[in-house]
């Protein structure tokens, strides 16, 4: 004997198939015969069924001429190129046409058979076009539910929907007058475990034709249980079979709802005799279940712009209301009506440290410092939200009616800042179809006992009254409160007013100081000439002659010129940020080859190889673009000047819209450690203290590429460095 419990039984492994269907399995790679269903000698001339395992079925000519001579069979590996992909076709058994389908799944290629049956009686609406201007859900289901009645045509056919927690609710049916109707009950989630519910995404359409007739074995040498998953005629599992006769049914039809690649809901059908559909029918009902999903979810999303149209214009709105008042807690207080009503609360809490203040129906103030505190101690993310905070927590706390439902927002924890809104108690009732409850009991099937998970007898309205919860918060009211967190976030800024007039202030300072750079520079520039004319003078005289005195004079000349260069660097970077640009198409060859020439003579490295490949033309300011080049490769030059062989190279390539240039030298590169200073004014790195410099040449690039709309970056190692200028194309 076994136990199973409902969501562990192995639903997609039954091991058997129904007597409408017909199976045999090929392997997918050698087409032998690796199982089959016990009845196939009903369809084919088989003398002795074990004769075929391992075998192809062109081996068998006579026995399975009308597969062998199938469209499908001849192109096999074509058809089932793709995994769990269904093809159809029809053949002739026995003077018989039966419908032929082909799928490959996990190794094996199955092939599935069952009988074409005529109906006369089937009519096909038109009415499909109708989905798509039906402006009601409800009629969206109903207008399913008459078409299908057109092709399957069942005793009772429902649109059953999917809960949030696993449960069911019927929301629309179409019955025959002598059926009692389900409209509205709910089924509980064991009703459609989870492991049924992951195979409805699977195989999106299931028939149970007779839930009385014996069900057929698959025979085959392999103890791996084969995957049926994807099988029509898949057998039902024995806790199903008795689910289905428990109802007053014998037989049954289920077509998966697909929203947004989620299990939505089903269309069940069920009959009260036994009823077979064929399968084009049974497509031709999937494709019109598809046209109404895809309906709804229009519906679903036009409904949801127009939300969401109507939360931003009350945001916009709060928004304003926010931005009159300079701290966050009197924003909240003026606009609390509107903060209530945009999630659909009966109340609403605003804290701020010791200040509260309320709106609409919420708890006594000593219930309300318990909820404070369990807030503080047992959430973790910004938002909480419950719809049974009463029933769950109302005796620890000693809540009321008006706290079954709550959503609070944390805007500041450590300053008490938070906003609680509160729901009432909502007297729900339930009305099960049946009473919701598990038995253990025994189940026989083709001779076997097995213990299992019994479905329930009773399918009688059972009404259950459920206490302590709230209407449940939906998606939409979450939404709000994010929202209503958003708006907090935008305009709040702690002071935000005050920040902008730093920000201002600052950013006149720093203007000011931009001119007094320039101003300094500029004007010592002339008491400085002065000062090394006169050390040059003191050089010259007599007085001057003995070696220790030329060699003082000398140091004074050279800290001279350094405060003359880095004055000088200075004054570039200010002209950098503020003279006027004129952009236009430059050559850049005859610059480069200039700079590189005099870069050579200014740091004595003659035997400096510089390699100067293409130089297409670039959109640059004339003078700006100078300065780029000189700060660049005179760093290229002075950086590999100590090198054995130095050597530079600069290209220029077309990127798109853009034109790049690479200047490469085989210099000391740049410590990986210091890479984020690289572009900061005086910042110079420490493998770089033995050559003259100021730190200034990087900021003043970086600042002209900015302003001409270009960017500089670079790469380095032990090898040398590579600065990567991108300019626009002319």
């Amino acid at each position: 004997m076994n136990f199973v419990e409902c969501h562990e039984e192995p639903i997609h492994i039954p091991g058997y198939i129904q007597s409408f269907g017909y199976l045999i399995g090929i392997d997918a790679k050698f087409h032998t015969i690796t199982f089959f269903s016990g009845n196939i000698e009903d369809i084919f001339d088989i003398e002795n069924k074990e004769e075929l395992f391992d075998k192809r079925l062109i081996d068998f000519p006579e026995s399975f001429e009308s597969i062998i001579n199938s469209d499908i069979y001849n192109s096999l590996e074509r058809f089932t190129k793709r995994e769990n992909e269904t093809h159809f076709d029809k053949v002739f058994c026995k003077k018989k046409e039966y419908h032929f389908s082909v799928f490959k799944n996990k190794g094996h290629i199955f092939l599935e058979f069952e009988e074409v049956m005529d109906n006369p009686n089937k009519r096909i609406t038109n009415k499909y076009d109708n989905f798509y201007i039906i402006e009601d859900e409800k009629d969206i289901w109903d207008q399913l539910l008459s078409t299908l009645s057109n092709i399957v045509n069942y005793d009772r056919m429902m649109i059953y929907k999917f809960m949030i927690d696993g449960s069911g609710k019927v929301i629309a049916e179409r019955r025959a007058e002598n059926m009692e109707s389900y409209l509205g009950l709910h089924y509980p989630e064991s009703d459609i475990p989870k492991q049924a519910r992951e195979l409805y995404l699977k195989k999106r359409k299931r028939i149970f034709s007779n839930v009385y007739s014996e069900v057929v074995p698959l025979l085959s040498k392999n103890v791996d249980p084969i995957d049926l998953s994807f099988t029509a005629s898949r057998g039902m599992s024995a806790v199903h079979a008795q689910y289905v006769k428990n109802s007053g049914a014998s037989s049954s039809f289920s077509i998966s709802i697909i929203i947004d690649d989620h299990l939505w809901g089903l269309v069940t059908c069920q009959n009260s005799a036994p009823k077979h559909i064929d399968l084009e029918d049974r497509v031709q009902a999937g494709v019109f279940t598809a046209l109404a999903s895809n309906a709804y979810s229009s519906f679903k999303s036009k409904k949801e712009l127009k939300y969401r149209l109507s939360l931003n214009k009350k945001c916009s709105q709060l928004k304003t209301e926010f931005l009159k008042h300079s701290n966050l807690f009197d924003s909240l207080v003026e606009s609390k009506t509107e903060i209530k009503e945009l999630a659909e609360a009966d109340g609403l809490v605003i804290i701020s440290d010791e200040q509260v203040v309320r709106d609409g129906v919420t708890p006594s103030w000593d219930i309300l410092e318990k909820i404070i505190l369990w807030a503080h101690e047992n959430t973790y993310e910004s938002i909480f939200v419950s719809h049974s905070f009463l029933k769950d927590y109302g005796e620890e706390l000693g809540l009321d009616e008006t706290a079954a439902g709550i959503a609070i927002y944390f805007a500041e924890r450590s300053k008490n800042e938070m906003l609680i809104w509160f729901r009432k108690e909502f007297d729900e009732h339930i009305s099960w179809a049946g009473k919701p409850e598990k038995k253990i009991g025994v189940l026989s099937q083709n001779g076997e006992d097995k213990q299992v998970i019994s479905p329930r007898t009773s399918f009688h309205i059972f009404t259950e009254n459920i206490k302590g919860n709230s209407k449940r918060w939906n998606a939409r009211n979450i939404n709000a409160i994010q929202a209503v967190r958003d708006l907090i976030l935008e305009t709040s800024h702690k002071n935000y007013s005050a920040i902008k007039r730093l920000n201002d202030e600052l950013k006149k300072v720093n203007e000011e100081l931009d001119s007094f750079s320039y101003t300094i520079s500029h004007d010592l520039g002339t008491p400085l000439t002065v000062i090394k004319l006169n050390a040059q003078m003191l050089l010259n005289m007599p007085t001057s002659e003995s070696e220790k005195s030329k060699h003082k004079i000398n140091a004074i000349i050279e800290e001279i010129d350094s405060m003359s260069e880095m004055m000088n660097d200075v004054l570039q970077l200010s002209r950098a940020k503020h003279s006027e640009i004129e952009l236009e198409s430059l050559q850049t060859i005859h610059t480069i080859h200039k700079i590189s020439e005099n870069a050579k003579i200014t740091y004595n490295s003659m035997n400096s190889e510089v390699i100067i490949k293409e130089c297409p033309e670039v959109l640059a300011d004339k003078t700006l673009l100078h300065q780029v080049f000189l700060n660049i490769i005179n760093n290229a030059v002075k950086y590999s000047s100590d090198q054995e062989n130095p050597k530079i190279e600069v290209v220029g390539v077309e990127d798109g819209p853009t034109i790049i240039y690479t200047i490469s030298d085989n210099g000391i590169g740049i410590p990986e450690e210091e890479k984020h200073r690289m572009f900061k004014i005086f910042s110079r790195m420490d493998n770089a203290k033995k050559f003259k410099g100021n730190g200034v040449g990087l900021s003043i690039v970086h600042r002209i590429m900015s302003r001409i709309g270009g960017s500089v970056d670079y790469e380095s190692n032990k090898e040398g460095t590579s600065f990567i200028l991108t300019f626009k194309k002319p």
